[in-house]
């Protein structure tokens, strides 16, 4: 591995089960007829949300619930997904790039910045929606944090955990590790190279391997 990267929501942090909070209270006031649509349309992107669920007539509503997700963005906790600090840490030392790769915008990243003033210097380069001309399942967003880390497809493993990022990263044609924080591992097992509850499993692994060097 020569570059690790990482999509945000579910990967980085654990903010999926807030998401889920925001797009219920959404779901509810527009589409009363659909109930549970929060959870169908977990993990997708805000334009393919609108694509699919606030275009015609609810056009005119997007701006805004823009408006109340940047609010919302701006109070949630941003709490790092079990092992994450220590595993970036451990692979940072043996010289493996890192980088952030999410559908997320730079005015989110300025709310993560505050609550968490060491978060940039985790990695070597941090990638929004605003870098992107295509979203995910489009393998674009990680080429490019490929090409920006100087890393090949071959060394570059991809932390993904909805669907729309796993198939991005696999129609890169790099190795990914899938995160069941967001969808059950049954259910993203058939995208990704491998499954992980999270990141204390790889630790455990080192660990173990290390012991059995020693």
């Amino acid at each position: 591995m020569q570059a690790a990267l990482f999509d945000l929501d579910g990967v980085v942090f654990d903010t999926e089960p807030q998401y889920t909070v925001f797009w219920g209270a959404q779901c509810r006031e527009f589409h009363p007829e659909h109930p549970g649509l929060e959870h169908e349309i977990k993990g997708q992107t805000l334009v393919q949300i609108y694509d699919a669920w606030f275009s015609g007539v609810l056009a005119e509503k997007q701006t805004l619930i823009t408006e109340r997700l940047n609010r919302y963005e701006q109070e949630m906790d941003y709490v790092f997904i079990d092992g994450f600090e220590d595993y970036i840490s451990k692979i940072r030392k043996r010289g493996v790039k890192t980088a952030v790769v999410t559908s997320s915008n730079r005015i989110k990243m300025e709310a993560v910045y505050k609550r968490h003033p060491h978060f940039k210097s985790l990695f070597d380069a941090i990638l929004t929606s605003e870098d992107f001309e295509h979203s995910k399942p489009d393998p674009d967003c990680y080429l490019k944090a490929a090409n920006r880390l100087d890393s090949s497809v071959e060394q570059s493993v991809v932390f993904e955990d909805s669907f729309n990022g796993l198939k991005a990263g696999i129609a890169a044609g790099m190795y990914v590790v899938g995160l069941a924080t967001t969808n059950s591992d049954k259910a993203i097992r058939p995208y990704c190279n491998r499954v992980i509850g999270d990141y204390r499993e790889l630790l455990m692994e080192e660990q173990n391997l290390r012991n059995l060097i020693i």
